[in-house]
């Protein structure tokens, strides 16, 4: 293991690269959750019903960063991960500019309108994080690789935090979606001085290396598994978000609570998870081990989510406790996404890391779904712990199982 000084260590972790994938993926969060905070204020004004057209926009969204990330993964690994940089943050910052223009379209087709401009936002927002992560991990050395990533998703979660803010300072949702526009696209002039991936670089001319071939995940059975085994660990961070925090006004009543704000709820989860995703990387680098960390940090969660559905949640403050709380403990999602871009070769790294965190996103229809089934018969508390049961033994069980990848070389290809 190379040692570093504190002076070498500092400029390794705060180079451009760096800095520039970390603003990247805080405007990336900031239009990511920027709809489930103005959910409901944005419907009402343009006179839509909040839970059935939210839902529906939301999916759409989700949708999107599934297509996306097939799109931009393969595309970071066939032309390089600066393209994905460039292109995937043009076009959520113009789709998120056009949803502020909402209240001038047709008042007949908003939904459809909103539910594609989601779309094309979520395409968007995809390749942002796999990039930015696949860039950061092949150009640090493996010793500072958890420590790096950590940082990207530590400040850049906290996106979601000012997204909040940003909304309740300039009272009107439409301003938060010009402000996150903006952000992204001025954010495209500081891109232009990083470099590509040397790594990269090494193999971007070779003909007989397949790159960016997504049926490589699917013409081996041992890489197909590990995979599936990626996706996995990263449920419970999007179940955590996507149901307990963006839905949590559904559980006001079954709490006995007058009213839970999903924007704020939502807030205090991204403040948790950023602080998480600071940790997460130190906490990796002392056991020297990616598993453990996110182990650990899973076993936390879990607590929390029980003791937010049965401990006996009676405030509204007491709810963004919990929420605050199931952000720390999935705050290992820099970590799992690392874990990712790890596991498989340059040539096809850039779509795993890309496809990984948007499968998991593109999931949370599914989990919706089933949570919406369920709560027909069975309450919200209910529908939510057993959708929750199902995400976490699955999440620790690829957990335990996958190989680890602490202070592994990435110079290898599939």
């Amino acid at each position: 293991m190379q040692d570093f000084t504190i002076s070498q260590k500092l400029k390794h972790l705060f180079s451009l690269p760096v800095i520039v994938a970390a603003l990247g993926y805080f405007v990336d969060i900031y239009d990511l959750l920027l709809f489930g905070i103005v959910r409901v204020p944005s419907l009402e004004a343009l006179g839509l019903d909040a839970n059935v057209a939210g839902s529906t926009i939301l999916n759409y969204q989700m949708v999107g960063l599934l297509i996306g990330g097939i799109i931009w993964g393969v595309f970071g690994d066939k032309k390089g991960r600066l393209s994905v940089l460039f292109g995937s943050i043009l076009v959520y910052s113009l789709a998120n500019i056009a949803c502020g223009f909402l209240p001038y379209f047709p008042k007949d087709n908003l939904i459809t309108i909103y539910a594609l401009l989601r779309f094309v936002a979520g395409i968007g927002l995809a390749g942002e994080l796999g990039a930015g992560i696949t860039l950061v991990s092949e150009s640090l050395p493996k010793e500072l690789r958890a420590i790096g990533t950590s940082i990207v998703a530590g400040f850049g979660l906290l996106g979601a935090v000012v997204a909040q803010l940003t909304v309740e300072l300039a009272g009107d949702w439409t301003i938060a979606y010009f402000v996150g526009g903006g952000l992204g696209l001025l954010l495209l002039f500081l891109r232009v001085g990083v470099v590509e991936s040397g790594i990269y670089k090494d193999i971007k001319k070779s003909e007989t290396i397949q790159k960016g071939n997504i049926l490589l995940f699917v013409t081996n059975t041992s890489r197909f598994v590990k995979y599936l085994k990626c996706i996995a660990i990263g449920l419970p961070t999007w179940f955590c978000v996507g149901i307990l925090a963006v839905m949590g006004n559904q559980f006001a009543p079954a709490f006995g609570i007058e009213n839970i704000n999903p924007g704020r709820a939502i807030m205090w989860t991204y403040i948790g998870i950023s602080v998480g995703d600071f940790a997460s990387g130190f906490i990796s680098h002392w056991l020297h081990s990616r598993k453990k960390a996110i182990f650990y940090m899973m076993l936390f969660t879990l607590v929390g989510v029980c003791l937010m559905l049965f401990g006996g949640t009676k405030t509204e403050n007491m709810y963004y406790f919990y929420c605050a709380w199931l952000g720390l403990g999935t705050g290992y999602w820099a970590m799992f996404v690392t874990v990712g871009a790890e596991q498989f070769g340059t040539n096809i790294r850039s779509t795993a890391a890309t496809t990984i965190p948007n499968m998991v996103r593109g999931l949370l229809p599914v989990m919706l779904i089933s949570f919406n089934y369920l709560k027909i018969s069975n309450g919200v508390v209910l529908a939510a712990a057993i959708v929750g049961l199902v995400v976490f033994i699955l999440a620790i069980y690829a957990t335990l199982t996958i190989p680890e990848t602490h202070n592994t070389d990435l110079d290898f290809v599939e």
